[in-house]
């Protein structure tokens, strides 16, 4: 298959009910932090961009969101095809100009503060993050607390970047700056807003 063809291949099916369903995932995922979402295959776009990460694409991404791809990604150029045809999105330059990142290695992901942060007058100019994980319960787990947790709640997304607890706390120090991340599992994806506080349940 040529890169024309799979650029083309593997959008949404029903691109309206299929944005609404995967927009409304993100959100319940956002407003209630670490509850797992479960989100059916709904695109098909080329590896290694995963079939939930593609989705969380087509629903949020158009052409005023310069979207940001680590070295994974920016490597295969149906990816970038696939995402510029299905979205319009451009690539940014740098993280720091990125209204998305799409992040398929996420263990040797930049440091999160050299993604765009937002100002204090406009926080939603932030970078949101969307890291490629292969589960959400198989890894070192995270105690999370905050807005939408009613005491406390735990995930434990695997191959997440080093140190990224002690990146996490910098995070909050800089609210109302400061990144979110939607975690893009097979079949599932769950939210880190930046309000959310983190502890390692190793620590």
């Amino acid at each position: 298959m040529n890169i024309a063809t799979q650029s083309i291949d593997g959008g949404f099916a029903e691109p309206v009910f299929n944005a609404q369903t995967v927009f409304r995932a993100i959100m319940d995922a956002m407003a209630r932090p670490g509850t797992v979402q479960d989100l059916p295959q709904l695109a098909r776009p080329p590896a290694p961009l995963s079939a939930t990460a593609g989705a969380v694409a087509l629903a949020l991404c158009d052409n005023d969101t310069p979207v940001w791809l680590d070295q994974v990604l920016q490597a295969e150029a149906p990816v970038k095809a696939w995402l510029g045809f299905h979205t319009g999105a451009p690539l940014a330059n740098t993280p720091a100009d990125a209204h998305f990142a799409f992040i398929a290695n996420p263990k040797e992901m930049a440091a999160l503060d050299g993604f765009s942060q937002g100002t204090q007058e406009y926080p939603d100019r932030s970078t949101t993050l969307i890291l490629l994980t292969g589960d959400l319960g198989s890894g070192p787990t995270l105690l999370l607390e905050g807005p939408g947790i009613e005491k406390t709640a735990m995930i434990a997304p695997t191959g997440m970047p080093r140190h990224f607890v002690e990146q996490w706390k910098q995070n909050n120090q800089r609210f109302p700056r400061g990144v979110d991340i939607i975690l893009a599992a097979p079949g599932h994806l769950a939210c880190l807003p930046r309000t959310t506080r983190i502890k390692s349940m190793e620590a």
